[in-house]
């Protein structure tokens, strides 16, 4: 009985050795993955004269520029003629 007991335990084992290898060989495959698109995106931004530890301020300055924008393009609207809210 007891050697059935250990034979049992082994396979569990076993079986956790297996979960545990393939869980790491999925952890692996999504790690390629996120540092692939990290790279494009690393990529993109150089294109675009953006260094990343600059990020936060290039969005900040963006929203400023489309808000000014927008408040340009309302200013120009002849809002007493067209009405507001798409009434």
């Amino acid at each position: 009985m007891a050697a059935k007991g250990a034979e049992e335990r082994i396979r569990e084992l076993r079986e956790a050795l297996e979960r545990a290898k393939q869980m790491r060989i999925q952890a692996e495959t999504r790690l390629e993955e996120l540092a692939r698109q990290e790279g494009e995106i690393l990529r993109e931004l150089e294109a675009l004269g953006v260094k990343p530890e600059n990020l936060a301020a290039e969005i900040e300055r963006l929203d400023r520029e489309i808000a000014a924008l927008l408040d340009q393009a309302e200013s120009l609207l002849p809002w007493d003629l067209v009405g507001r809210g798409g009434s």
